[in-house]
C-alpha cells in the first residue's frame, strides 16, 4: 500500500499519517511497527533490492554459450528489469533529494548501479562474442556506462516529459533506447529484431493517441 502511494504521489507528499489512513488503521498502529516514514522506505528499498539483485545477476552468472547472444533473449530481459523498476519508480523520479534525505540508501543505490553495470557487460560482450563489428575496450566501457546512465534515469526522464504514466509506453520506450545504443554495432540478421521492436512500439504508441 506505502509503496502505491509512493508511487502515485511522490515520496515526499506522502506522510505516516496518509499510509495509516490509506491501511484504514490508525497512526498508533501504524507506529507500532515502523517507528516512522524512513524504516517504511528502508523496508521497501530491501525488497527492491532483493528482487532486482536476482535478476541483474542472471547474465552474470549464465554462461555465455547458454544464451547466445541473442537480441532477442537480452531485449525480455531488459523489459523485466525495467518492469521491476517502474514498480519500485518512486526511488528514481527524485532520486538525488532522496539519498540526501536518506543517506543510509546511497550504499544500496551503488551496489545496484555496479550490478547494472555487471549485467549490460555480460549482455554485450555476448553479443559481440563472435561478431567482427565489436567494439573495442573504450568504445565498450562507454557504451556500458551510458546504458547504466540510461538504465538508472530513464524513468525520471520519462516522467518529466509525460503527465501521465503508462507503464507499457515507458518501458518499451526505455528498453528500445538501450538498443539503439548497441545497434550500429550489431550485423544485419539482429538487426531485423530490433526493426521489429520500432514497429512494435509505434503501434503501441499510435493506439494510445487514438
Amino acid at each position: 500500500m506505502s509503496l502505491r502511494l509512493f508511487n502515485d504521489e511522490g515520496e515526499a507528499h506522502v506522510t505516516t499519517i496518509d499510509i495509516a489512513a490509506e491501511l484504514d488503521i490508525s497512526p498508533g498502529n501504524l507506529y507500532y511497527h515502523f517507528k516512522g516514514k524512513d524504516q517504511i522506505i528502508a523496508e521497501l528499498f530491501e525488497q527492491f533490492q532483493l528482487a532486482l539483485g536476482q535478476t541483474l545477476a542472471a547474465p552474470v552468472e549464465q554462461p555465455l554459450h547458454e544464451h547466445k547472444g541473442l537480441l532477442e533473449d537480452n531485449w525480455y530481459y531488459l523489459y523485466v528489469v525495467l518492469e521491476e523498476l517502474y514498480q519500485y519508480r518512486f526511488f528514481y523520479h527524485n532520486l538525488d533529494d532522496l539519498m540526501r534525505r536518506y543517506p543510509k540508501l546511497v550504499r544500496g543505490f551503488r551496489r545496484i548501479i555496479a550490478q547494472k553495470r555487471a549485467a549490460l557487460n555480460a549482455i554485450i560482450a555476448s553479443l559481440f562474442e563472435d561478431a567482427e563489428t565489436a567494439p573495442g575496450h573504450v568504445q565498450l566501457d562507454a557504451l556500458v556506462e551510458n546504458m547504466t546512465l540510461q538504465l538508472t534515469y530513464w524513468l525520471n526522464y520519462d516522467r518529466l516529459l509525460h503527465d501521465q504514466s503508462d507503464a507499457q509506453r515507458c518501458i518499451h520506450q526505455g528498453v528500445l533506447q538501450l538498443l539503439t545504443m548497441i545497434a550500429p554495432y550489431l550485423g544485419e540478421d539482429q538487426m531485423d529484431f530490433y526493426r521489429e521492436c520500432e514497429v512494435i512500439f509505434d503501434g503501441m504508441l499510435t493506439a494510445t493517441q487514438q
